[in-house]
């Protein structure tokens, strides 16, 4: 194991890196930032929560306990509470180290009426502080329909993501961007969404965007033709971020190493990947089964996330070529983009309690998993990480895979060594030691990730808690 002082200097050189990536290579030719959508047609690309499909439709007056859930459903449910247990996050809000300060950007089309309310009631169930979600709406968003899937099936995602990412980091500000473009209108909602994304970014509003949806790279117009541009014209949101020290988070998908085809139902027969998880300038979260006790203890390691529901996402992109922070991973990557980055908690088999009241005719609590719960609860700890570091910590990737090479016990980073990603009949990513693409790099502890991340490694001495 290194001296502290090797350790900040490997860090240092770290912080190089991530500066050095803002005009570092990346796989598709540079293209100038957009002000405006881009004018191509976009109809046969659907962007869709991620949590699509992840949603259980059961309403229950009260949420119950994991020994409950295992006995009378047959998965096992976990609180915000045992997330922060599992994750070792007591020892950082003890040090007041709870997202104070910094600012997680959601970004969900259509949004809900009732977000504020039903964080309220969360919180109360569960014991957390009370915040004022700020919701800022993107052009012209439609009222409310609960009798319109679209609308319902969004409004389910932003509350999962709003309800977890406060979970984590429950004194950060979370401002929560609703666009306004529905499927049926013939288009898709990745321009108003990075529209937006770049308008707050200008704006200097926001330290990490936390982003729950994704569309396959292979249903982008040209794709087959090897013309990409449909998709890298959008990428001006995430250059900006890259300027302004934004943290980008996207979930790396729920259908393992496969995803929908441009109908939006049907799965490619062959691995593909999802945009924007795909991109370089993105941090791609992919999902993990954990197995918790009714406080929060694990009774087994951490695995990839694949049950009757679903699988993480992962995989190479089609699209973008390796970037070179993860030239230490080629042997597994190869030439391309290799996602997720680093995973957590994701499995149906394993779901989050979420309160809503957006459908009169379901108010309640609900079960919902994916790796749009993964992304939020990330995002919280990027807020933790840049409250200790008292500034934005920028693109992560870079830091993340220099990490990776110290030893767990400083990086935080704990490696998933259980699972695969296959999934509609599609072979996928077996977990290994080291990088993969099923679980990325692992998945953390809460408390030494945030020291090291944020380059307080000497904070990781006196972290508490034991090795997933």
């Amino acid at each position: 194991m290194g001296s502290p002082a090797t350790l900040r200097r490997a860090l240092a050189l770290l912080a190089v890196g991530a500066t050095a990536l803002t005009a570092g290579t990346i796989a598709v030719p540079a293209v100038g930032a957009a002000t405006a959508a881009p004018a191509h047609d976009l109809s046969g690309v659907h962007v869709r929560p991620a949590s699509f499909g992840h949603h259980l439709a059961t309403t229950r007056p009260a949420p119950l306990t994991t020994t409950q859930c295992v006995s009378q459903i047959g998965i096992h449910c976990y609180s915000p509470v045992q997330y922060q247990a599992a994750y070792n996050l007591a020892p950082l809000y003890k040090e007041g180290i709870t997202g104070k300060g910094r600012t997680i950007v959601i970004v969900d089309s259509f949004g809900s009426p009732t977000i504020q309310h039903d964080l309220e009631v969360f919180d109360k169930q569960w014991g957390l502080k009370d915040t004022q979600v700020e919701v800022r709406k993107w052009g012209n968003v439609p009222a409310f329909d609960p009798k319109n899937p679209d609308h319902t099936g969004w409004a389910g995602e932003t509350t999962l993501d709003v309800e977890y990412a406060h979970a984590i980091a429950p004194d950060a500000h979370i401002v929560l961007v609703e666009t306004g473009v529905a499927e049926t209108e013939g288009t898709t909602g990745l321009p108003e969404m990075m529209d937006a994304e770049k308008d707050l970014i200008k704006k200097g509003v926001g330290d990490v965007i936390s982003q729950s949806f994704g569309a396959t790279e292979n249903t982008f117009p040209g794709y087959d033709k090897g013309d990409f541009k449909s998709l890298t014209d959008l990428r001006y949101a995430f250059k900006a971020a890259a300027d302004r020290n934004v943290t980008v988070l996207a979930a790396s998908g729920d259908n393992g190493a496969t995803d929908s085809q441009s109908n939006g139902t049907d799965l490619y027969p062959f691995k593909v990947n999802s945009w924007p998880s795909s991109d370089p300038l993105v941090t791609s979260i992919g999902g993990t089964q954990l197995t918790l006790d009714d406080k929060g203890n694990r009774t087994a390691p951490d695995k990839v996330w694949h049950d009757k529901s679903g699988a993480g996402g992962g995989g190479v992109s089609g699209i973008f070529s390796r970037p070179w922070y993860q030239a230490g991973v080629a042997d597994v990557t190869g030439n391309h983009r290799g996602t997720p980055d680093i995973s957590m908690s994701a499995a149906v088999d394993g779901a989050a309690w979420t309160y809503e009241s957006y459908d009169p005719t379901a108010v309640g609590w609900h079960l919902t998993g994916g790796t749009s719960e993964a992304t939020p609860l990330f995002s919280g700890i990027v807020a933790l990480a840049d409250q200790l570091a008292g500034h934005r910590l920028g693109q992560l990737n870079p830091s993340l895979y220099g990490l990776s090479l110290l030893p767990s016990n400083w990086s935080g980073i704990v490696d998933v060594k259980e699972g695969d990603n296959s999934w509609g009949g599609v072979t996928g990513n077996n977990a290994t030691q080291g990088y993969d693409l099923a679980s990325g790099l692992g998945t953390i502890d809460g408390t030494k990730f945030v020291h090291a991340i944020a380059g307080d490694v000497l904070g990781n001495d006196n972290s508490q808690g034991d090795e997933q």
